[in-house]
């Protein structure tokens, strides 16, 4: 009797301390560091926060009533995977060797540089596909919420990084209302060090420390992490730098200063896997085993005043 049998075409979260979890974990700034909303549905609307009003009331006094527009974020899902084919024999012959482990973990690391492009440092308008959300960078070169004036919160500088750029970025961070110093957060592109390592401030301090006990390096005193995907492009891409990632051929690396309740990453599956046989369907006339790797994000910002990014313009 025909029978449809499953056990072999679900798919399987990845557990957490997995190799795929500890290489997003590593390598995306953004999966680390941004505020994490479950997602039930491809679709989510919130309420934005931090701008209901306060005021002083005497005794007996009525309460005022806020009048400030109710506004929302929507996070909307989008799906980011790959399908790789394993030929039965390399599976059946590396007995040393994990095969279908390193094709995930190889994937999770694409996949972390993939998203931090995505959500940092991509300058088109999202448009669903090539472009899944409106990414950091294109949301401060607009006009926005409550107010903003396209680009007031982005800083650019030819050449060289010098102080007072890296003064000038947090500076418009830490003037304005959502300045919160125990969530700012620092993400920049890994060809910023080299100007970072020596820096110092008016007293001769450097600006710069290296890992601390807790393994974390800070800029004025702020936790940094480094992004390979911070650096701009058209398009979402692994590889921003240009073919290859070569450093210096393509965009132009950000340093970015956040808030980083307002960097508000939706999670609504994976990173998962489903291995599909090489017994199994049309995969059965070639023996070779199908490897189908995703995870689901939505991406927003919660306020562009939340946050400003320092833009190198010549690489």
């Amino acid at each position: 009797m025909a029978r449809a049998t499953f056990e072999n075409n679900a798919w399987i979260p990845e557990e957490q301390g997995s190799g795929v979890i500890t290489t997003v974990q590593a390598q995306s700034a953004v999966e680390a560091l941004a505020r994490k909303e479950p997602m039930s549905t491809d679709v989510k609307n919130f309420p934005r926060h931090g701008d209901v009003d306060i005021e002083s009331i005497a005794k007996g006094a009525a309460y005022g009533e806020d009048t400030a527009a109710a506004d929302s974020v929507t996070l909307t899902a989008r799906k980011f995977g790959k399908a790789v084919r394993i030929a039965e024999e390399d599976i059946e012959d590396s007995k040393n060797v994990d095969i279908v482990n390193t094709k995930k973990e190889s994937w999770a690391s694409s996949y972390a540089k993939f998203i931090d492009n995505a959500t940092l440092a991509v300058t088109a308008a999202a448009n669903g596909g090539t472009v899944p959300f409106d990414s950091v960078y294109r949301v401060l070169s607009q006009a926005g919420y409550n107010g903003y004036t396209a680009g007031a919160n982005l800083i650019a500088t030819a050449g060289a990084v010098e102080y007072a750029d890296l003064d000038a970025v947090l500076t418009k961070v830490e003037g304005g209302d959502y300045y919160d110093e125990a969530n700012i957060v620092v993400i920049a592109h890994p060809s910023f060090k080299s100007s970072l390592r020596t820096m110092e401030d008016g007293a001769g301090r450097l600006i710069f420390q290296d890992r601390d006990n807790a393994g974390v390096e800070r800029l004025f005193g702020l936790p940094i992490r480094w992004s390979n995907g911070a650096k701009t492009s058209a398009t979402a891409t692994k590889a921003p730098g240009g073919a290859g990632g070569v450093a210096g051929t393509a965009g132009n690396p950000l340093l970015i200063v956040a808030n980083k309740q307002h960097l508000i990453l939706g999670v609504r599956s994976g990173p998962e896997s489903v291995l599909i046989d090489g017994r199994d369907g049309l995969s059965a006339l070639t023996d070779e085993t199908i490897l189908k790797m995703r995870a689901r994000r939505g991406f927003a910002v919660g306020v562009p005043q939340a946050m400003a990014a320092l833009e190198v313009t010549t690489a």
